[in-house]
């Protein structure tokens, strides 16, 4: 089975996001070094826990501390850039990284509505105008603009040898079809969607159609999982992370992934009960083998070609664990 990292740069209690970010770089390298295939960093915006508000930056910095682990994001929240600037951007890393990036492409806000004004002005007009801006980002990736058309006349330079591998990033329908449309590589996010992700995955595969990307259709399917040596370990680590999505959706201002102690010592309402099951169905806590036979099911059930696992967890240690336990027990 092909494994893939997915970090969010997290910040935990008493740490700063310079150490974060340093953490993201020895995630890769620990990820490279265990035979993983890809790591991507995602984007988010005035979320004081999570210090990836700027992935093309951060890839510079893990790109030139890894060696072959192919890097991208994960993903680039397009609404809120121009096509152009991405490509040259993403250019620019695959002709430092030959050959290793990926360019993840999504639509949704990453934060707040004041930050998305911040960042775009009218996210909404933007999202509307998507279509289009894939379009356009995917031309000045293949550098293939159309003679009759104005953009046919510049260059996103510098054109690396090998052009950054764009895929669509999603959790409906839409995103799906987008992806199997434009025929790029698709990234389903089962972490985070209350969709039917298997139909929406089917969907994709059946509506691919070549052109000028990949050859055929390539589904990643991205999982949380909290991994450790038992089952008990797992649940009080994960406990953290519960205590730490509960406060990020209500609003709260986090200053980074609370502590097990803390965690522990927090009266849990009811309604947060109730949360904390419903999050629990979108994620694979155990032991190896129980992590193992449930990444086994998902991905026999997605028909998936890789699988991305995004790990948070109240230290960065038992993160790395997480991973290296996991790789261990499938390969």
């Amino acid at each position: 089975m092909k494994l893939s990292i997915l970090d969010q740069a997290p910040v935990l209690s008493g740490k700063t996001a310079q150490e974060a970010l340093l953490e993201s770089m020895k995630l890769a390298q620990f990820g490279e070094k265990l035979g993983y295939t890809r790591y991507w960093i995602a984007e988010h915006h005035d979320f004081p826990g999570l210090a990836s508000s700027a992935p093309e930056v951060v890839l510079g910095y893990i790109g030139a501390n890894t060696e072959k682990i192919r890097i991208g994001a994960g993903a680039i929240l397009l609404p809120h850039y121009k096509p152009y600037k991405v490509a040259e951007t993403f250019n620019v890393l695959a002709t430092l990284f030959p050959n290793r990036i990926d360019l993840g492409i999504g639509r949704a806000p990453g934060g707040s509505a004041e930050a998305s004004i911040a960042l775009s002005g009218n996210f909404l007009e933007n999202v509307r105008n998507m279509p289009e801006s894939i379009k356009d980002l995917l031309h000045f990736l293949y550098n293939n603009y159309p003679s009759d058309q104005m953009f046919s006349k510049i260059t996103a330079h510098p054109l690396p040898i090998v052009p950054p591998v764009p895929w669509i990033l999603g959790t409906s329908e839409k995103s799906a079809i987008q992806a199997a449309n434009y025929g790029t590589a698709y990234a389903f996010g089962h972490f985070m969607s209350e969709k039917d992700g298997m139909e929406i995955v089917n969907t994709y595969r059946n509506a691919f159609r070549k052109s000028g990307g990949i050859q055929k259709p390539e589904a990643i399917v991205t999982v949380s999982v909290i991994c450790a040596e038992t089952t008990e370990q797992a649940e009080e680590l994960a406990l953290s992370w519960f205590l730490s999505k509960i406060k990020i959706d209500t609003g709260e201002k986090t200053k980074g992934i609370p502590t097990i102690e803390e965690a522990r010592n927090y009266s849990f309402t009811s309604d947060e009960k109730d949360r904390i099951k419903e999050m629990r169905k979108k994620m694979i806590i155990g032991n190896t083998k129980e992590v193992k036979e449930q990444l086994v099911d998902l991905q026999s059930a997605y028909n998936a070609d890789e699988m991305m696992i995004i790990t948070i967890t109240n230290s960065y240690e038992s993160r790395k664990k997480s991973y290296q336990l996991i790789a261990k027990e499938l390969w």
